[in-house]
C-alpha cells in the first residue's frame, strides 16, 4: 500500500458507513472521487449548449450530427492510439485532458469573437467536438480506475466514485441553469453569456488533472518512463485488431451496442408517449423533469448505499444481466400498457440503475485486461461502437415500420439477444478473472498498479 497521511478519523468514519473502505484506501478513493467529479461537472456545464446548438436548425438534423460523430471518432481512435504507444500512462493521461482544455479555450476565443458567435456551423462543430469529449474523457477515467483497482476494491469502490460523477453532473446542470438564467445578487440580477460556460469547464478539468497527479504515484505511475510490461504498445489500430481476436473483448462490445439500441428505442416511445400524454411544451417539459429528478435520487441513493453491497454480494455475471431483464420486462409492460405511468417506473429503474448498478460493473470487467485493452480497445468500444448503437437504433423504427413490426416486440427481441451476450459475457469474466489469479500465483502480483 502507498504511504500517505491517514484521512482524519471522523471522515474514516463517515466513509465506513457510506461504501466498505479499508484502512489505507481513504485518499485514493477521495481523490478518485473528485476526479470524476470535476470531469462530469465540466461536461454537464456545457452539455445544454451542446443540446441546444443540436436543434438549432430543427431536431431532424441530429442523426446526421450523430452520423458526424461517429466519422469523428473513427479518426480520432487511431490519433488517440499514436499518443497512447509513445508516451507512459502518467504523461498521456494529463496530456489528453489539456488537449481538451486548449480545445476549449480555442472555442471561447471563436464564440467570443466571430461575428454571430460563429452561426450554426460552429455550433455543429462544438456538438461534435463535446460528443467525443464527453465519451472519450469518461472512457479514459475508468481505464486509468481499471488500471489502479483491483477486482474485490471495483465492487467495493466503484459505485461510491460514480456517485461523486452524479453529483457533478446534478451540479454543473444546476450551474448552468443559474448563471445562465439569472442569479438575483444585491438587488441586481446577473446573467453569464453561455460561451463563458467554457471558461468555467476550462477549470473544472484542470481539477481533474491535479488528481490524476495525486492519484499517479498512489497508483504506483512513473511519469518518466515506460514499463514495457504495464504500459500499451505500439500500434495505431492494435485495439481494433484485439477486439476482433478476443471474444471477450467482441462481447464486450456487443453487449454495449445492444444496450445503446435498446435505450435508443426507449427514448423514442418516451417521445411518443410525454407528447400523447401532456398538452403543451410546459406541462412535457415539466414530466421530464420529474423523471431527471426521480432518476437523480435514485442513482445516487443506490450509488452511496447499495452499489457496493449489489456487486459484492451478486458478482459480476449476476449483475450483468440484471439490465437485460429489467429492459425486457419494461418494454413488454409497455407494449400491454402504453402509458406515461409504466414508462415512468421503467426509465427511472432504468437509467438509475444503469448509472448506479450496470455502468461500475462494465467497469469492472476491464481489471482483468492488460494495458493494450484498457487504452486501445477500451475507447474504441466506449466512443465508436457506443455512437453505432446511438444511429442503429435511431434508423431502426423506420425498417421496422416498413416491415410492420411493432417496436415493442422488436426492442423486446433485442433485450433478449442482450442477456444472452450478458450470460455469456459473466462466464468470460469468470473465466479470465481466473486466468488471471492462476498467472499471479505462478509470478507476480497480479496488477503491480493495483492499490494495496
Amino acid at each position: 500500500m502507498p504511504t500517505g497521511p491517514a484521512p482524519p478519523a471522523a471522515a474514516s468514519r463517515f466513509l465506513s458507513r457510506l461504501v466498505q473502505v479499508r484502512p489505507g484506501e481513504g485518499w485514493i478513493l477521495f481523490w478518485a472521487t473528485a476526479y470524476f467529479f470535476c470531469l462530469l461537472y465540466s461536461y454537464y456545464l456545457l452539455r445544454p449548449m451542446r443540446e441546444a446548438f443540436g436543434i438549432a436548425k430543427g431536431a431532424d438534423k441530429l442523426p446526421w450530427l450523430m452520423t458526424g460523430t461517429m466519422l469523428v471518432m473513427l479518426l480520432a481512435n487511431p490519433a488517440f492510439a499514436a499518443v497512447v504507444s509513445r508516451l507512459p500512462r502518467a504523461r498521456f493521461i494529463p496530456l489528453s485532458y489539456r488537449f481538451c482544455s486548449a480545445s476549449l479555450l480555442l472555442f471561447y476565443g471563436l464564440f467570443r469573437f466571430l461575428p454571430g458567435h460563429g452561426g450554426v456551423v460552429l455550433g455543429y462543430a462544438f456538438y461534435i467536438w463535446l460528443s467525443v469529449f464527453n465519451l472519450f474523457a469518461v472512457s479514459l477515467f475508468w481505464a486509468f480506475m481499471a488500471d489502479g483497482f483491483n477486482e474485490e476494491q471495483g465492487k467495493r469502490l466503484f459505485g461510491f466514485i460514480t456517485a461523486g460523477g452524479t453529483l457533478g453532473a446534478i451540479l454543473g446542470a444546476g450551474t448552468t441553469q443559474a448563471l445562465i438564467g439569472g442569479l438575483a445578487v444585491a438587488g441586481a440580477v446577473w446573467k453569464l453569456d453561455p460561451s463563458s460556460l467554457v471558461l468555467a469547464a476550462l477549470i473544472a478539468l484542470e481539477l481533474a488533472v491535479a488528481c490524476v497527479g495525486k492519484l499517479a504515484p498512489r497508483f504506483h505511475l512513473s511519469g518518466a518512463l515506460r514499463d514495457a510490461s504495464r504500459e500499451p504498445g505500439p500500434g495505431l489500430f492494435a485495439g481494433i485488431k484485439l477486439i476482433a481476436r478476443s471474444p471477450y473483448l467482441a462481447t464486450m462490445g456487443l453487449y454495449l451496442l445492444l444496450f445503446t439500441i435498446t435505450s435508443t428505442l426507449l427514448y423514442l416511445q418516451q417521445g411518443v408517449i410525454v407528447e400523447r400524454s401532456f398538452a403543451g411544451h410546459a406541462a412535457r417539459t415539466a414530466a421530464f423533469a420529474r423523471m431527471d429528478v426521480w432518476v437523480n435520487a435514485l442513482t445516487l441513493v443506490t450509488q452511496l448505499f447499495l452499489t457496493s453491497r449489489i456487486l459484492t454480494r451478486w458478482g459480476v455475471p449476476a449483475v450483468l444481466c440484471l439490465m437485460p431483464v429489467l429492459t425486457l420486462a419494461g418494454f413488454g409492460s409497455l407494449w400491454l400498457w402504453p402509458t406515461f405511468g409504466t414508462l415512468v417506473v421503467f426509465q427511472v429503474l432504468r437509467r438509475g440503475l444503469h448509472y448506479a448498478v450496470d455502468r461500475p460493473c462494465r467497469e469492472i470487467l476491464y481489471i482483468p485486461l492488460g494495458p493494450e485493452e484498457k487504452y486501445k480497445s477500451k475507447p474504441f468500444i466506449d466512443t465508436f461502437v457506443y455512437r453505432g448503437g446511438d444511429l442503429l437504433g435511431i434508423w431502426t423504427p423506420a425498417a421496422l415500420a416498413l416491415a410492420r413490426v411493432p417496436v415493442g416486440a422488436a426492442a423486446m427481441g433485442v433485450a433478449g439477444v442482450w442477456l444472452a451476450a450478458g450470460v455469456w459475457l459473466g462466464k468470460l469474466q469468470q473465466r479470465a478473472t481466473g486466468d488471471r489469479r492462476a498467472s499471479a500465483g505462478a509470478k507476480a502480483p497480479a496488477s503491480p498498479g493495483a492499490v494495496r
